[in-house]
């Protein structure tokens, strides 16, 4: 009998995990708190015991980023994410609120599906296996086709250590051949509940119009904004080091600086101090060719590298001690390609005189591809910080620390995730960091605490309900002022 071609083989790679997830699923949803939590605590001390292997097999499949600084990520994703957990309660009941009497009881979703990302292919597996399992769900991974191998190690190891205690044979899978008409089926499955989805643009579009549930996530387009009442050197240590990390590989790395014009000749000269080399007009033009697709997506070759390959690419060159590339820019849009997001060592950068016109110019770049996404302030102004967060179209306002750690939940207390919710306006469900609460579904036992009596409910019947008018009787508004309102109204709905 011949060999089923790749996409025959893939379909049934899926229909084989899809129904096996479903079968331990329904298996593992008997489990108790303490054997959830022992399943857990084993799959994440076997990946954070291995950060450093899976690391490295990342960088060398995918190019991208760099080993030390993928072992932290790796180890944000297991230990330090189930730190996190591991006291949340999941199975059984959950809460009691005595004053409301209510009752909440902990409830799987189901088979989970996870599209996980070549940027952060082994530490997004990591997480997403987590938070799936303590909340008992089943997760099926499917890695980007640039790191399977890679990512379906991790989830091995995962897999592996849980089932050692106990954990249902299937309730972890990674798929190992990945084609178009697989992840098509995979969404599609009859046996997967919910899709999360972290990648590109592609991926997240087809989960959400798959017919599931889908937790997509979008692109990030981070501005950081230096006010001059920030820490100047505190600001360019932070900002270059951020940016520096794993290449800009997490889509929460700082995009462009938008400097406040007394103090950005300091901040520029602290910066140069730690790396950051700043191109002329000549390599900006250079490297403006080099890092994006026709249609504006991130050019794969150019992701998560270092400025000296970066330079190579473009032809031009930079020292060797440079750390981050910084580009000068006049305007936000498709005429200047380094004011979009760059997946890689290359920043943007902007003068604006006042907190007014920065929080303008952010607002620019986060509609220019980062809408919900996340926002860095470096400010010692406690009215600034609360007016950028109140103005900015951003779900994650971090303050003096590293966007890059920082929006993931690492250097600050955030949920930590792998997985940025953009809100409404970024076109997802959620708008926080994606965490277990996410993946848990919830019933509640509702006691009742008051009584309905018609006798007191007045008595209201068509026959006494009047048609309500445009304005009172005796109004002093007529129907030029009437207009004048509604042409407001839709002048400010089209804004």
């Amino acid at each position: 009998m011949p060999e089923l071609d790749t996409d025959l083989r893939s379909i049934q790679e899926v229909r084989n995990l899809a129904v096996a997830a479903r079968n331990a699923q329904r298996e593992f949803f008997r489990f108790s708190q303490e054997q959830v939590d022992r399943v857990c605590a084993a799959m994440a001390e076997a990946a954070y015991n291995e950060s450093a292997r899976l690391a490295q097999m990342a960088v060398d499949e995918t190019t991208y980023g760099v080993p030390a600084h993928k072992v932290v990520k790796n180890q944000f994703s297991s230990k330090f994410l189930w730190d996190s957990l591991k006291d949340v309660k999941t199975v059984g009941v959950i809460r009691r609120d005595e004053a409301k009497k209510i009752v909440e009881i902990g409830w799987p979703v189901g088979v989970l599906a996870g599209f996980t990302p070549s940027t952060n292919p082994t530490s997004t597996a990591m997480f997403k296996v987590l938070i799936a399992v303590k909340a008992r769900n089943a997760m099926i991974i499917s890695p980007h086709p640039s790191a399977i191998q890679c990512t379906s190690e991790t989830v091995r190891v995962m897999a592996e250590a849980g089932e050692r205690v106990g954990m249902p044979e299937g309730l972890v899978s990674s798929l190992t051949t990945v084609t178009m008409p697989a992840l098509n089926e995979l969404m599609k499955h009859w046996a997967v509940s919910m899709l999360i989805a972290t990648g590109g643009e592609a991926v997240v579009r087809a989960a959400h119009s798959s017919g599931k549930p889908a937790i997509g996530v979008g692109p990030g387009n981070v501005p950081v904004y230096v006010d001059r009442s920030a820490d100047i050197v505190q600001a360019a240590d932070l900002v270059v080091k951020s940016k520096s990390f794993d290449w800009s590989t997490i889509c929460a790395s700082e995009q462009s600086i938008v400097a406040d014009a007394p103090i950005a000749a300091q901040l520029q000269a602290e910066m140069e101090k730690r790396g950051a080399y700043f191109m002329d007009d000549a390599q900006v033009a250079a490297m403006s060719k080099i890092l994006h697709q026709p249609n504006g997506l991130p050019n794969p070759k150019a992701v998560g590298k270092s400025p000296q390959a970066l330079a190579q690419m473009a032809g031009i060159t930079v020292p060797a001690n440079a750390r981050v590339l910084v580009g000068k820019l006049k305007g936000v849009g498709p005429d200047y390609p380094l004011s979009r997001e760059k997946l890689t060592s290359v920043l943007g950068w902007y003068v604006a005189d006042g907190w007014e016109k920065g929080c303008e110019r952010c607002i620019e770049l986060l509609k220019f591809g980062g809408d919900g996404h996340t926002l860095s302030i470096h400010c010692r102004d406690e009215n600034v910080i609360l007016q950028f967060g109140l103005e900015k179209p951003a779900f994650r306002i971090v303050v003096n620390t590293m966007a890059t750690l920082g929006a993931v939940g690492y250097t600050t207390n955030l949920d930590p995730s792998m997985t940025l919710a953009t809100g409404g306006i970024g076109g997802g469900v959620f708008s926080e960091n994606i965490h277990v609460k996410h993946v848990l579904n919830i019933k509640r036992i509702a006691y009742g605490v008051r009584e309905w009596n018609p006798e007191t409910t007045s008595n209201v019947s068509a026959s006494n309900v009047k048609e309500p008018a445009l304005r009172n009787e005796g109004s002093n508004v007529n129907d030029a002022q009437i207009e004048e309102i509604v042409r407001r109204v839709l002048a400010e709905l089209k804004r």
